[in-house]
């Protein structure tokens, strides 16, 4: 990531206090959308979660969120873009591990820590919320909004092993199919895809720090999936030619994302 952060940008953001009961909410919200796909929540929780959503900021792409070694100060909202979790090694070489897309939310009980861990970065321009850790109280408070935050953990967790199981046990092709397979449902429930394509951010090196290969290797198999007619790449925007056929290739089974209908497809 390019060396800024917006941590400082974030002091001062005004709080809403009101009743969220009786006031509309955007459909269309990718939290909303996400929260909805494991729980029925009520009128009163969806306007809520729109309320805490309402104010975000736009982050350039290659920027700090927060960074390894920062104090948490608050729980992080992803409303449009590409993001991802990444670890630094002393010799400079990075490992993401783990993409965070339109609804996701960056570690719901961060605030625990004293120090994080691990950096937070774009790597598209991003609408990003900051929740202060008395707003996440608030909305455990309420029991829809609570149990639907504490499932998406679990299917953090979840997606993490399954990341793992990539890296340690999959091809370089499997690799790649397997986490295209993945970004498309994951995009597709939050209403940001189209058919089966959608939007891409990502460069080949973002790529190899992903899946523990190459710069190279990635480029070769990028081809060999083009070759194959399963992907269309250009202009920063994917199409899935063959969905059941990339399914295939990487053995994709998406209970992982515990999505229920919504994987049927």
């Amino acid at each position: 990531m390019r060396d800024t952060s917006i941590r400082d940008t974030w002091s001062g953001m005004p709080q809403t206090t009101s009743e969220a009961g009786d006031q509309p909410f955007d459909a269309s919200n990718p939290l909303i959308r996400k929260l909805c796909g494991f729980v029925t929540l009520s009128r009163a929780e969806k306007a809520l979660l729109s309320q805490v959503s309402g104010r975000s900021r736009l982050v350039e792409a290659r920027t700090d969120i927060i960074r390894e070694g920062e104090p948490p100060g608050g729980v992080f909202l992803i409303l449009d873009g590409f993001a991802c979790r990444y670890k630094i090694r002393a010799g400079g070489a990075r490992h993401i591990a783990a993409y965070l897309l339109p609804g996701d939310i960056c570690d719901l009980d961060v605030a625990l820590l004293d120090r994080m861990d691990h950096s937070i970065g774009t790597l598209a321009p991003c609408r990003v919320v900051q929740i202060e850790p008395g707003q996440v109280e608030a909305l455990l408070a309420h029991e829809g909004i609570a149990r639907a935050l504490r499932k998406s953990t679990l299917v953090d967790e979840a997606t993490l092993r399954e990341w793992l199981v990539n890296v340690g046990a999959r091809t370089a092709l499997e690799r790649i199919a397997h986490l295209f397979c993945e970004l498309l449902l994951r995009l597709q429930v939050v209403g940001r895809a189209t058919g089966d394509g959608f939007d891409l951010p990502l460069t080949q090196q973002d790529l190899a720090d992903t899946t523990g290969l190459s710069n190279v290797h990635v480029n070769r198999t990028l081809q060999e999936l083009r070759r194959q007619r399963l992907i269309e790449l250009k202009s920063r925007s994917l199409r899935i030619l063959n969905l059941p056929g990339l399914k295939a290739a990487a053995e994709f089974k998406p209970n992982y994302l515990h999505l229920g209908d919504q994987a049927a497809a």
